[in-house]
């Protein structure tokens, strides 16, 4: 509603009717939801609805009260910030349901499912009916009105699981007991009890119909439409056991709710002497059964009072007065009024001890669901502290969203036009303050003074309010007075208010309940006045105000969310839209103004300190790696972070000590941009460990493809050359058999793997778990039928150590099994019939079989030979020719004449018994040797965006620094966790410490010159004073890594990955030496690959040695520069071959490379030599680079000397220099 383009009352309620009128009940003042009665049950609260709201911000869906339900829980967890939801509006208008739904909420999505967490959520659902049933009643604007004030406080564990709850209950309205207004009910639990007790209920309380009793009966209302009272004792029942009442709890129950409803059938009649006595005695002796007490103290308690007279002090006579009617019939109304209420009191706290914590309690989701504001025809005491509380309650809300932010925002400084507002903190005082004196305060004075007679103590009242005449939301008028309540003017009857707010029972009726000898009644009664007391109980005032105050308080220290109900009709109507009453509920509201401020502040502050932690994983400056590492403030990190999400400036500002932010789109973009970082790290970390099980599979593959290649592969190649000696050069073989890659595996359909498919075969085999599958494959079976010729139908052919299956697959019911056509017991095969051409046909020729022998067709033929023989031991025959010799059927055999035919193809065409086939390869021929891998580079293994390829190619890159990480504001910790601080002088100690400053290097030390044998005066007036010796300077750092450094002496250029491209003069550390004449260096925080032929050593001069000791003080001298001796040169294994020679000429064979060099920038030598092809192969390949193309010398210019030519592959750099300079050297000496 804050988008409306006219603020106005009349504009307010013209949404809401559009609203009301499509069944949409729900809308928003910026935090604030507004509900309005539907009258009638919606489709939004089903279990979908509900889900659908799960972990989803305020915005994405429309708005409900599953939206503000989500929210506190969502606050609660992220923020750790204990909440409360405030539900206010008039009777009638919905406060109760939407506790309901909230509390459904929250026990659907809080926590996981546990014994003890869905114990406590069942708990807390069941207290709903439970006291709904005690503590509502039916009145004339509403069948399910609170009759009484309930604050639910939910407690919370660090994971966000409901373990335990608390109730606190606010003022009964017990007058409803003895008494209500035509069409109005007493409360429900007395109609669910007289009309669904059980018989032996019935027999034990004498419970009887809601009609015959007066304290049901007296509004003649005993039904209500929409209301099942029999159902509704069902879940009454039902909730009790749930919360954990026992049987014998809730006996004592029912017999308390009996003595109210027979209290209520003692009626009186005056006696001869105009005195009290019960009608009905079997009334007050049935009570004196169900008080278990004698029935003459039930009547004596009733018709009689106790008055002790006192003179000066001292106690004086005490005596029996009989009650006339009308106070007979009032002490029985407080009797059944006090056992009801402290029996609904002994409820609530019994409720409680069910849902204590179970666990530690961290925080708490509050929910209040209390009586709305009233304003009857004749409004009493019960009105006036229902709408002070109600009072209380919109001064919270003024506080906390009207008056309080306009405070905050002048506080920080923020740029803020002024809305104005009613605060009804003056009639909050007018009501509860003590001087100047309230009317709470007048009350209990008239009460204190005029204590014995009602009328004279309501008549000192009326005097009392004279002097709030003055305060302008205060009219006295005669017997009545007006408050000017923010929900309007109300009316109060002075009559029975002193009565009322004393709340006490007299003598008699104290000793009543003390002579009872039923344990449960007596501890309803646990806070008894005692009689030598002269301090004043509290009255009914004192308790609500204390109570009031302390919800006030609980409130405060919760982070609030609203809802404001607003009942649309006084009839409950679904259709009906009471414009009139409509307005009147948005201005006492405050909706307007709530929209005014709404849209001219901001929806959400917090503290610097609290938006960095919250935040400052959004913005690369504040955070790495989930590493807070910001070094600035707090207030420059919040201001970092906001420009770095893109958010534009005028939608937040930055106070003093808080950054707001104006629209709650903002915040929750920054809440999506916050779980997208986690998301997106989540994202990462899995991408990065598939990449990692991606490479370690793809390592352990080519791991054990080497392994089978060295190892395993030989036993294959084994069995493929025992294959060749079977066959005994007497076959045609086939060109793919001969491959050098051919191998022997054996079970190639995986029948003793662990395959679905091979596992299908097996078990469709029937093969034993003794049996071991030695070969396996597809093949075809020649098979004959009646009157046609034979042809070729598909199998799969099994050989184990035990016997060789034939399996078939068939259509069966539309669909395939495979089933074992055959098993053929390996003993019983007496030899295998080949043919001597290049044909796959085989035939197993079996001994004393009453079957055909069967004429196979298997592409891995010889293997199977090879596996039957090795399984038999050699005893089976294979006979090779031109013919197959096989038994068609018992006592007849057949032959199949094997023929080569060049139009037979590769399969060969079989008819009528006779095969042709074409050519194959010699029976001579015998496998190729092992074909070697192609050398070039291989694949990657990883891939992805996270890891970089490695190997020499294509070096990675040095990383960046890592940022230090810094300890969050406010105490906080960051997101990941930090490793443990190290034993000794760890990172963690370093940080906490201040390092000292680096200490000054030393300068060089001179040695004191000894004193001269004689010095003049003049030379000793130029000395310089005696001073104290100075303290010995600190030691010097530690001295560097002697590294050697090349420089480039020529520029080189590239663009190949990997490379690094040169300018001349450049110095640079060697990382690596190749012996292909490319090195790998490192300038600066990059490496890559260039010539060596292009770098040089820098020769590092020696250290100057200490100066002399100086001949006199007077004269300075010049300390001689050493000339340096050469160094000796240490061995290094990766260094060329050429420290054979030794290094007898001087310099070595830097001299020698220099020499060579020299003279090639004289004669213009070139080679011709490529940098980019003789850069060093990947350690994954073998393949040397393509030698370059050649390319026509290039004459060097005049003075200019000519780069050396890049190293050529194949050869060492050092190998072809000392080549050059050896021939060199032999044509100087020559000459």
């Amino acid at each position: 509603m804050t988008l409306l383009t006219t603020i106005t009352n009349d504009s307010i309620n013209d949404n809401l009717k559009k609203r009301f009128d499509n069944a949409e009940i729900y809308t928003y003042i910026g935090f604030v939801l507004i509900s309005v009665n539907p009258f009638r049950l919606l489709p939004i609260y089903t279990d979908e609805v509900l889900r659908s709201y799960r972990g989803k911000n305020r915005l994405e869906m429309p708005p409900h009260v599953y939206a503000i339900a989500e929210s506190a829980y969502y606050k609660m967890t992220s923020y750790q910030e204990n909440q409360c939801v405030i539900i206010s509006g008039e009777s009638g208008a919905g406060k109760t349901e939407a506790a309901k739904k909230i509390m459904e909420y929250i026990a659907a999505v809080a926590g996981d499912k546990g014994s003890g967490i869905d114990e406590i959520k069942q708990m807390v659902l069941a207290t709903n009916p439970l006291l709904e049933s005690f503590g509502c009643a039916k009145t004339l604007r509403n069948n399910n009105s609170s009759r009484h004030g309930k604050y639910l406080e939910i407690e919370f564990n660090d994971a966000g699981e409901p373990v335990g709850a608390m109730i606190t209950n606010y003022l009964l309205e017990k007058g409803r007991v003895v008494g209500q207004i035509e069409n109005e009910r007493n409360f429900h639990i007395f109609y669910q009890f007289t009309k669904a007790a059980s018989p032996a209920q019935r027999e034990a309380f004498g419970i009887q119909e809601p009609s015959a009793y007066t304290y049901t009966s007296k509004a003649n209302c005993l039904d209500v439409p929409g209301i099942d009272d029999v159902a509704d004792w069902a879940e009454t029942l039902q909730a009790m056991r749930i919360i954990g009442l026992s049987d014998a709890e809730q006996n004592d129950i029912f017999r308390c709710l009996a003595m109210v409803l027979w209290l209520g059938n003692a009626q009186f009649k005056e006696n001869a002497e105009g005195n009290a006595e019960i009608r009905d005695t079997s009334v007050p002796e049935f009570l004196g059964y169900l008080l278990e007490v004698d029935p003459s103290q039930v009547v004596a308690a009733l018709t009689n009072k106790t008055v002790e007279t006192q003179r000066g002090g001292r106690r004086g006579s005490i005596y029996d007065s009989p009650l006339n009617v009308p106070q007979a019939g009032a002490a029985r109304d407080a009797l059944a009024k006090a056992i009801y209420n402290n029996l609904f009191e002994w409820i609530v706290e019994r409720v409680n001890q069910s849902m204590a914590a179970r666990q530690q309690a961290n925080y708490i989701i509050g929910v209040l669901d209390i009586y709305g504001f009233e304003i009857f025809q004749d409004n009493s005491f019960e009105q006036l502290c229902i709408n002070y509380v109600n009072e209380k309650l919109q001064q919270i809300f003024i506080e906390l969203t009207l008056k309080a932010e306009q405070e905050e925002y002048v506080r920080e400084q923020i740029k803020w036009t002024p809305i104005d507002f009613f605060n009804n903190k003056v009639v909050c005082d007018l009501i509860e303050e003590k001087r100047p004196p309230g009317v709470f305060a007048a009350l209990n004075d008239a009460c204190a003074t005029a204590h014995a007679d009602p009328r004279a103590a309501d008549t000192s009242f009326v005097q009392r309010l004279g002097a709030l005449s003055s305060n302008k939301h205060f009219e006295s008028r005669g017997e009545k007075f007006i408050v000017k309540h923010y929900a309007g003017d109300v009316t109060y009857n002075v009559s029975g208010m002193t009565d009322k707010n004393k709340d006490t029972l007299n003598q008699d009726l104290w000793a009543l309940i003390g002579a009872s000898k039923n344990t449960f009644f007596q501890n309803l009664f646990p806070d008894r006045p005692d009689p030598s007391s002269k301090k004043r109980p509290p009255t009914a005032g004192d308790k609500i105000k204390q109570s009031a105050n302390a919800l006030v308080e609980k409130l405060m220290r919760s982070q609030p969310s609203y809802i404001r109900t607003i009942k649309p009709n006084q009839n409950r109507s679904p259709s009906e839209y009471d414009t009139k009453a409509i307005l009147h509920q948005i201005k006492y509201l405050g909706l307007q103004e709530n929209i005014r401020v709404r849209r001219a502040g901001f929806a959400y502050r917090n503290t610097f300190d609290q938006m960095v932690q919250r935040f400052y994983l959004l913005s690369p400056a504040t955070s790495y790696a989930g590493d807070y590492i910001w070094t600035g403030d707090s207030k420059s990190g919040c201001q970092k972070i906001l420009n770095d999400c893109g958010i534009a400036k005028d939608e937040w500002q930055m106070g003093v000590t808080k950054a707001f932010i104006r629209s709650p789109e903002t915040l929750f973009a920054l809440e999506t941009m916050r779980d997208r970082y986690w998301h997106n790290m989540a994202a990462r970390i899995q991408r990065a460990w598939r990449n990692y099980w991606r490479y370690k599979n793809e390592a352990a593959a080519r791991i054990q493809r080497a392994w089978r290649k060295t190892r395993t592969g030989d036993d294959f190649l084994k069995l493929r050359d025992y294959g060749h000696t079977v066959l005994g050069g007497r076959k045609e073989r086939r060109r793919f058999s001969l491959l050098g890659m051919r191998r022997y595996l054996g079970d190639y359909l995986d029948v003793g793997g662990k395959s679905a498919f091979g596992e299908t075969l097996h078990s469709a085999a029937g093969i034993s778990g003794a049996e071991t599958v030695a070969f396996s494959s597809r093949a075809e079976i020649l098979t004959s039928k009646f009157g046609r010729s034979s042809k070729l139908t598909p199998r799969f052919v099994v050989v184990t150590d035990k016997a060789v299956y034939i399996l078939i697959t068939q259509l069966v019911q539309g669909s395939p099994q495979t089933s074992c056509d055959r098993k053929i017991p390996l003993v019983t095969i007496s030899s295998v019939g080949l043919s001597n051409l290049k044909d796959d046909w085989m035939v197993i020729n079996v001994k004393n079989s009453e079957e055909a022998d069967p004429v196979l067709v298997v592409p891995f033929k010889t293997e199977m030979v090879v596996h039957l023989l090795q399984r038999t031991g050699g005893s089976i025959q294979i006979a090779i020719g031109p013919t197959l010799d096989y038994q068609k059927k018992k006592g007849k055999r057949e032959q199949i004449h094997v023929s080569k035919d060049q139009m037979g193809g590769e399969d060969g065409v079989y008819k009528s018994h006779k095969l042709a086939i074409s050519s194959g390869q010699p029976p001579s021929s015998v496998s190729k040797p092992m074909p070697k891998r192609k050398p070039g580079i291989v694949r990657p293994i990883t891939q992805g965006k996270l890891l970089r390829p490695g190997g020499p190619s294509k070096p990675r890159p040095a990383a960046r620094p890592v940022p230090k990480a810094q300890p969050l504001p406010s105490g906080g910790v960051s997101s990941i966790p930090k490793a443990p601080p190290a034993v000794n002088g760890g990172a963690a100690k370093s940080a906490a410490v201040p390092r000292a400053p680096p200490a000054p290097k030393a300068a060089a030390i001179v040695p004191k010159a000894p004193p001269a044998p004689s010095t003049s005066a003049a030379t000793r007036a130029a000395a310089p004073p005696t001073r104290a010796p100075a303290p010995p300077p600190p030691p010097p750092p530690p001295a560097q890594p002697d590294v050697p450094m090349y420089k480039a002496t020529f520029k080189f250029e590239t663009t190949e990955d990997g490379e690094l491209a040169l300018q001349k003069d450049d110095l640079v550390e060697v990382v690596q030496k190749d012996d292909t004449g490319w090195w790998l260096v490192k300038k600066g925080n990059k490496e890559g690959w260039a010539p060596s032929n292009y770098l040089q050593l820098v020769e590092k001069p020696k250290p100057k040695p200490a100066a002399p000791p100086a001949p006199a003080p007077a004269s300075v001298r010049k300390t001689p520069v050493a000339t340096p001796t050469p160094s000796s040169v240490r061995a290094d294994a990766n260094a060329a071959p050429v420290s054979v020679f030794g290094t007898a000429q001087p310099g070595g064979l830097q001299a020698i490379l220099a020499a060579k060099r020299a003279a090639a920038d004289q004669n213009g030598e070139s080679n011709g030599g490529s940098a980019a092809g003789s850069r060093p192969s990947s350690s994954l390949a073998n393949k040397p680079a393509p030698a370059p193309k050649p390319k026509p010398a290039i004459p060097s210019k005049a003075g200019v000397g000519a780069p050396p030519p890049k190293p050529k592959p194949g050869g060492g750099v050092g190998q072809m220099d000392l080549a050059a300079a050896l021939q060199k050297r032999q044509a100087q000496m020559n000459q």
